[in-house]
């Protein structure tokens, strides 16, 4: 009951709070201010690690937003692999249009929840900031060097990037975000411990959770979860595109899914003399269409069997309240089995894992046996083991650090410098 006294903050009142709605209809749910009683609010931030004066003229999960896109992890996210490998072309995702699509698709779903827009952004821009070079191939060509010195995660790694590894303000590491926007890049994809079970998230928490209780077994706010939702939607329906430009399948294999088929034969017979590209075009847009509108439902039918009357209901409440339908779950699902077998196990593609994989692992193996191979900033870092590690497990996780910031291009060129014996002789 004592977090029904955040709704006179909000500017609702706790019976209009309380009222049931029908299942598509979420107006009795808003406040004043045109947010829903369940949105975050930055004026009601639990705030942040180290005290800030705010901000004149933007709001703190703004300021949030403002300092990913300002951030050089950010800006490497432009040179590394979603699926294909940058130089094989100029018009396949990055994982830089990868997340700039992933916060388009959340900016609207918040919007149309009534969440806060800003926080919702922040939590798709900053959610791959932690991802290797080479896409998922990268993490576990690392995850597999990291094994015998804490393993490795990427979900982790961002938030050790934007706690740790940035270096952009005098009195403090990394970027010194809200909680709320912390608690999102832990929780986009729901609670990650169990009470009294050790969480994935050791590596990074382990000097922070002391300090800024995450509510680790909870589920996190509405704006995270919809930008995890909004990772799933991007995520299938641009690889749907990219399967497609690459030529790897063709609408006529994508018929296979039953629901896209449908999709692909509508647009056939609305569109019967335009060329395959456009349709393809058609296609992915209503795929996404789909996603959209079936998570907008599902989650409005949620929310008001929840009836929350403030952020805190969501957070506690036994399931996620953002979600795909159980229809759409299984729709997920095959259309995911079909990209699975048509386009991630494309010869193209294996070829591109195993290149990737074995560049990783070279690049690991030869920093740990001569450290003196690291660029200098680097090495001092790796030499300077803080009070508490073993001097080895220090060194293997400053390496990972410096390989899952690298781009592709560094990592193909740290690569060809180390191992080309061309390049050595020259």
């Amino acid at each position: 009951m004592a977090a029904r006294g955040k709704l006179k903050q909000a500017g609702v009142s706790k019976s209009k709070a309380l009222k049931s709605v029908p299942k598509d209809d979420l107006r009795d749910y808003i406040a004043d201010d045109g947010l829903a009683v369940y949105a975050a609010r930055p004026q009601d931030s639990r705030g942040r690690f180290y005290p800030e004066v705010p901000s004149k003229t933007r709001g703190a999960f703004e300021r949030d937003r403002d300092r990913i896109i300002h951030s050089a992890a950010f800006r490497r996210l432009k040179f590394k692999t979603q699926v294909f490998v940058y130089h094989e072309g100029d018009h396949y995702r990055t994982r830089l249009s990868h997340s700039i699509e992933v916060a388009q698709v959340a900016r609207s779903l918040a919007r149309l929840l009534r969440a806060d827009e800003d926080l919702a952004e922040t939590c798709a821009l900053a959610h791959d900031l932690g991802h290797t070079p080479f896409a998922h191939v990268g993490e576990d060509a690392l995850k597999e060097c990291m094994q015998p010195y804490g393993n490795f995660d990427h979900n982790d790694q961002t938030l050790r990037v934007v706690t740790l590894l940035e270096k952009k303000y005098p009195h403090f590491d990394g970027l010194n975000l809200t909680w709320e926007s912390l608690e999102g890049l832990c929780k986009h994809n729901g609670p990650v411990v169990k009470k009294g079970r050790k969480t994935k998230f050791e590596i990074t928490l382990g000097s922070l959770k002391d300090e800024m209780d995450l509510m680790l077994d909870t589920y996190a706010g509405i704006e995270a979860q919809i930008a995890g939702l909004a990772d799933d939607i991007a995520y299938n329906s641009h690889d749907l595109d990219d399967g497609l430009m690459a030529g790897v399948f063709t609408l006529k294999d994508l018929e296979e899914v039953d629901w896209v088929g449908e999709i692909i034969r509508k647009k056939r017979r609305e569109y019967p003399d335009t060329e395959e590209k456009l349709i393809e075009q058609e296609v992915v847009r209503d795929v996404m269409g789909t996603y959209v509108l079936d998570v907008l439902d599902e989650s409005r039918r949620r929310i008001s069997a929840l009836n929350p009357c403030c952020a805190d209901d969501i957070r506690h409440a036994k399931t996620a309240s953002v979600s795909m339908s159980e229809t759409m779950k299984k729709r997920d699902s095959s259309l995911r089995a079909f990209l699975w077998a048509h386009f991630y196990r494309h010869h193209r593609v294996s070829r591109i894992r195993l290149t990737s994989f074995k560049i990783v692992q070279d690049l690991f193996g030869a920093f740990m046996a001569n450290r003196r191979c690291l660029p200098p900033e680097w090495l001092g870092r790796a030499e300077a083991a803080p009070k508490g590690w073993k001097a080895e497990t220090w060194r293997a996780r400053c390496i990972a650090d410096y390989i899952a910031s690298m781009t592709d291009r560094l990592a193909i060129l740290e690569h060809k410098e180390m191992f080309d014996a061309y390049q050595v002789i020259r």
